[in-house]
């Protein structure tokens, strides 16, 4: 077994192994709001509960390897005060990693992802309505653990209201953890789910999804399609040329011969059928047959 020295190592490879080793972790679904008014939200994985009274939550908006930046999120707790931290839960889980994409500033994830935003009552930053549990939080304290690339930011935010949905809650009011049916981050690529096991996602880095709020109104309006379904489909860089499904109807023919003359409905039963193997430029093709 090798013995290091993490200052041997470069930052990002430190960054790997210690996110691929401490996993898997809770997710800070944080909605904040700059002194425009403009809402943000973006999902952090670092972050836990340290303390039921005062009940402390605690993320941390780390600067960026790559290039030593600091993340919206960030200045917006530093200008306002404030956050929503909404749990991610199965349902949600591609809406969240959708709104992870580094759009620029004043871009509203909430409309990116197919997220609703939902007043507070105690704070300024929306709630996710699709989120099971939702913390309100006044921000306490900003604690900088340094000045490089990877170093994190302690957000250190006090709970002053909570919200639980119904469907949640067990006959005794506890949380059903099943029915919570929690995710978390590992590694890479990588999440967990609490009641299945570990699954994949691909990370919007690299690129930049073109967003639920980019998608055909008779998809974004589909009675088949799910939340997560969208953003999945949300999160292309671009959607397929008329060539490429041109040739999709081709060679989709022999099993599919009326798919250029189905209804959207039948359209969106096929393409969710793509989307529960991971296969989203099939699906985008028969939508876009």
């Amino acid at each position: 077994m090798p013995s290091i020295d993490p200052k041997s190592l470069s930052t990002s490879k430190l960054h790997s192994y210690l996110l691929s080793s401490v996993a898997p972790r809770p997710i800070a679904f944080a909605s904040t709001i700059d002194l425009k008014g403009n809402p943000n939200l973006s999902p952090f994985s670092f972050f836990n509960v340290f303390s039921a009274n005062p009940a402390i939550l605690v993320f941390s908006p780390a600067r960026r390897v790559r290039d030593n930046s600091t993340k919206h999120t960030l200045h917006n707790v530093i200008e306002v005060k404030e956050v929503v931290i909404n749990v991610v839960n199965y349902d949600i889980v591609h809406q969240m990693s959708l709104s992870s994409t580094e759009y620029a500033a004043g871009v509203n994830e909430f409309d990116k992802a197919g997220l609703t935003m939902l007043k507070s009552e105690m704070v300024k930053p929306f709630r996710v309505a699709e989120s099971p549990i939702q913390f309100e939080c006044k921000v306490q304290d900003i604690v900088a653990l340094g000045k490089e690339g990877g170093a994190g930011n302690l957000v250190i935010c006090e709970v002053v209201k909570l919200h639980i949905d119904d469907e949640v809650l067990d006959e005794n009011e506890e949380i059903n953890q099943k029915k919570l049916d929690l995710v978390a981050r590992a590694g890479g690529s990588f999440y967990t789910r609490a009641r299945k096991g570990f699954f994949e996602i691909p990370k919007p880095v690299a690129s930049k999804g073109i967003g639920v709020d980019s998608l055909p109104e008779h998809v974004k309006q589909s009675m088949v399609l799910t939340g997560n379904d969208l953003g999945m489909l949300g999160n292309v860089e671009a959607l397929p040329d008329q060539l490429s499904v041109q040739t999709f109807v081709k060679e989709v023919g022999g099993r599919y011969p009326n798919i250029k003359t189905a209804t959207h409905r039948e359209k969106h039963k096929l393409a969710r059928n793509y989307l529960s193997f991971g296969d989203v430029q099939s699906a985008w093709k028969v939508l876009l047959s």
